[in-house]
């Protein structure tokens, strides 16, 4: 089946950044759609970027917009959030997931992470 595994969260300062990365296998990953997003406490889960499968075209929320970048390597079937100039508010769990088609609605993805914690701190 396939599996997204997902690493690279932590606690950060404000003003940091972390990248994280998303590993997929046990399917064809150079055919997904790729997404990211967040979950607070207390909060709905919301999206953050995507991209799309072969690179070409990807969005980001407005909310991080100029801070996150969402890139992929289909030859290491790997996504990854690259996240600058990080505020409290960012403080969430993040997943990644794939799906076949395009859109910012957690109903379009098929496939999910377990999730990994970035905390944004001083």
């Amino acid at each position: 089946q396939v599996q997204l595994v997902e690493s690279g969260g932590g606690l950060v300062q404000p003003g940091g950044s972390l990248r994280l990365s998303c590993v997929v296998s046990g399917g064809t990953f150079s055919s997904y759609t790729m997404a990211w997003f967040r979950q607070a406490p207390g909060k709905e889960r919301e999206f953050v970027a995507m991209i799309t499968s072969d690179a070409v075209g990807a969005r980001s929320a407005d909310s991080v917009a100029g801070r996150f970048t969402i890139s992929r390597d289909n030859a290491k079937n790997t996504v990854y959030l690259q996240m600058n100039n990080l505020k409290p508010e960012d403080t969430a769990v993040y997943y990644c997931a794939a799906g076949e088609t395009w859109g910012m609605s957690s109903l379009v993805y098929d496939y999910w992470g377990q999730g990994t914690q970035v905390t944004v701190s001083s």
